[in-house]
């Protein structure tokens, strides 16, 4: 028998937020709160960093190293895709 309640069987089941990434989506609802305007992206980033605990710092960097070469990756096969399709034209 669980000693989960039904609740905590549905969330068990979402993904769970970084500290990293909850500092981001923070810092991203502030500033599109405060400048409708617009905003440059590094401007969340620095937010999130500077309220990061210390400890989180490690694994928060190697998450961003994933995401960089995750992003770079796609953009490679995606150039490679393109270039086929214009090479048989």
């Amino acid at each position: 028998m669980s000693d989960l309640t039904p609740f905590d069987e549905i969330t068990a089941k979402l993904p769970q937020l970084s500290p990293f990434q909850a500092l981001w989506n923070e810092a991203e609802e502030l500033l599109r709160a405060t400048h409708p305007e617009g905003f440059d992206v590094l401007e969340i980033g620095r937010m999130a960093w500077e309220e990061l605990p210390e400890e989180e710092k490690p694994a928060a960097l190697d998450a961003l190293f994933y995401c960089w070469w995750a992003a770079l990756q796609s953009d490679r096969e995606r150039r490679a895709a393109f270039e086929a399709v214009e090479g048989q034209r």
